[in-house]
């Protein structure tokens, strides 16, 4: 098992064979940030196709929980244009396996404390969707200083302090 595996009691799922939440009532509706992490988490463990990660997280959750179709796809699809998972067709279905990126991105969501689905401990509208776009700044900046040129990496600061006045704008309105 990987660094987030199931049975070594990590943040997502907790110890032993069903994730903590179980008692208090299951899991109910998940929410799109959610599955992002709950997938890469899954594909941290090992490359499958969408109806195999369906099923693995199903397991996970003790049945409590299925994804469906229309939440994972279009979420596989987004983690791959941002770069967390890659695809290939193998045996006449495509497969995801995450990628370095995706296994920084599943890590800082460990971090971040709580489970996937904990909602902002401030209970302020919002704020975890913001977090989660600092998060993915966070990781496109880091591609940049990695992989960038010179010219490339002055271009990045350079966006990187408007969109700090940006933001400070904001609460000066």
């Amino acid at each position: 098992m990987g660094p987030h595996g199931w049975g070594h009691g990590n943040v997502l799922f907790g110890p032993g064979p069903g994730p903590r939440w179980m008692g208090m009532g299951g899991l109910g509706r998940v929410r799109r940030g959610h599955i992002r992490t709950l997938l890469l988490t899954t594909l941290d463990e090992g490359p499958g196709h969408g109806y195999e990660l369906m099923q693995r997280l199903e397991e996970r959750t003790g049945g409590m929980w299925r994804p469906s179709p229309g939440s994972v796809y279009p979420t596989l699809q987004q983690l791959e244009d941002e770069g967390l998972v890659r695809s290939e067709e193998r045996d006449g279905k495509r497969v995801y396996e995450i990628t370095e990126a995706g296994r920084a991105e599943a890590q800082a969501r460990a971090e971040r404390g709580g489970p996937a689905w904990a909602g902002d401990p401030e209970g302020r509208p919002g704020t975890a969707a913001l977090r989660e776009a600092v998060g993915q700044l966070h990781m496109a900046a880091r591609q940049v200083a990695g992989a960038g040129q010179e010219e490339q990496v002055e271009r990045a600061v350079a966006v990187l302090a408007e969109a700090r006045k940006k933001l400070y704008q904001i609460l000066a309105e």
